[in-house]
């Protein structure tokens, strides 16, 4: 899964894509690379922005913001692309709508059906596949947030995901896939404690998507290499491509991804070491 961010304020890429044809002609070099699906999202929901309302109860970025962020991209996607799959980053019901009006078949909700009470039935009128993240809390909350102990951690995700599954009333249980949510909600050394032990999500019966790419643990695990600071978000690559490949050999059937090539070649290679183990 490629990620193409229209903002201006992604903690990877913000602004690098907002114009429409910048955002088009990410789209197809992500394709061209190799990847199977595109998340396109038009809001960031990085640590301490108001994604999901929060205190003020309003979120960062309107609907009609977001839509008219998203929308260009995604007609001017399958415009140029009619076979591609995409992938809508939202929690808003009234943008999923609108994106899957206009072609797109999945809805990504990072707050598992948590944000809008409208989301289930609108993934289910259009029998849309839906991705249900895991979020402790919301972004403005994650700094203060107290820390989990390995087993609290994993009861809370499995907790959290159970929660989401039984809110998807009406969306087809073989369209679900779920997310463990590596750095939402996550201190820096929980969500190596939750890949380590990512493959027991699996009990609750749908595949996993995991997305490890330059998130922000990777970069303060790097920290000695860069002079005590985190490494910055363009040195976070390799540990990326790292991560995936343990989330794929732990469970994970899908990987979103910022940089397709390496992400697809890692994936060969994890393949081939689960095909391996089966011949065993």
């Amino acid at each position: 899964m490629g990620i193409v961010n229209v903002t201006p304020d992604s903690f990877s890429d913000g602004g690098f894509f907002l114009d429409p044809e910048a955002a088009i002609a990410r789209a197809m070099q992500l394709l061209e690379e190799g990847a199977e699906i595109l998340d396109l999202g038009a809001e960031s929901t990085r640590p301490g922005s108001r994604a999901g309302g929060g205190a003020s109860e309003l979120p960062l970025v309107s609907t009609e913001e977001e839509q008219a962020r998203l929308l260009p991209v995604l007609e001017g996607i399958l415009k140029a692309r009619p076979d591609a799959v995409v992938s809508v980053d939202t929690y808003k019901a009234a943008t999923a709508r609108a994106a899957l009006r206009s072609g797109a078949e999945i809805v990504n909700d990072v707050s598992g059906l948590e944000w809008d009470a409208e989301m289930a039935a609108v993934c289910a009128e259009f029998r849309a596949g839906v991705v249900l993240m895991h979020t402790r809390g919301r972004p403005e909350e994650w700094r203060t947030q107290k820390p989990l102990g390995p087993k609290e951690l994993l009861g809370t995700v499995l907790g959290g995901l159970s929660a989401s599954l039984a809110k998807a009333e009406g969306i087809q249980a073989n369209a679900i896939v779920l997310d463990p949510g590596y750095g939402f909600g996550k201190r820096f050394e929980e969500n190596y404690a939750l890949l380590a032990r990512q493959e027991e999500l699996l009990k609750l019966g749908r595949p996993l998507l995991a997305g490890v790419s330059r998130k922000s643990f990777l970069g303060r695990t790097l920290a000695p290499l860069h002079g005590g600071a985190d490494a910055p978000v363009d040195a976070r690559e390799t540990a990326g491509v790292a991560a995936l490949t343990v989330a794929i050999l732990h469970g994970a059937s899908i990987v979103r991804v910022h940089a397709v090539r390496p992400a697809v070649e890692a994936a060969r290679i994890a393949d081939a070491v689960l095909e391996g183990a089966h011949e065993l």
